[in-house]
């Protein structure tokens, strides 16, 4: 694994810390989450399967429009609570948060957040 400086592999040292713990199953799958410096991704992924049940990001074209005047909290707020929906939408409650390595402040525990907010329980 070629990481580029010394932030990027501590980041990747916390990422397989954490991945080793958290664990999505089918009854339970686990809600991932990426950051770039302008965009956030955020997928629910059934481990036992290896499949993606659930996506958002603020390339969804539910959110592109509206981003434009809203800072990067707002919208990784906005991706929580879409993502939120399509989990309700094909009966997903619970999901396992997995921050991918990211502390959780900011942007990360914003789609939480939003996650919560629309009724996603962690």
């Amino acid at each position: 694994m070629a990481v580029k400086n010394r932030k990027e592999f501590a980041r990747q040292r916390r990422r397989m810390r954490v991945r080793k713990k958290v664990v999505g199953n089918g009854e339970r799958p686990r809600l991932c989450v990426f950051k770039s410096n302008k965009h956030m991704y955020a997928q629910v992924i059934d481990d036992d399967m290896g499949t993606t049940l659930a996506a958002a990001s603020t390339l969804s074209p539910e959110l592109r429009d509206g981003l434009a005047e809203d800072d990067k909290s707002n919208a990784a707020k906005k991706v929580g609570k879409l993502i939120a929906e399509r989990c309700l939408a094909k009966e997903i409650k619970q999901v396992v948060f997995d921050r991918n390595g990211f502390l959780y402040r900011g942007r990360i525990s914003a789609v939480a957040d939003g996650a919560r907010e629309n009724g996603l329980e962690f």
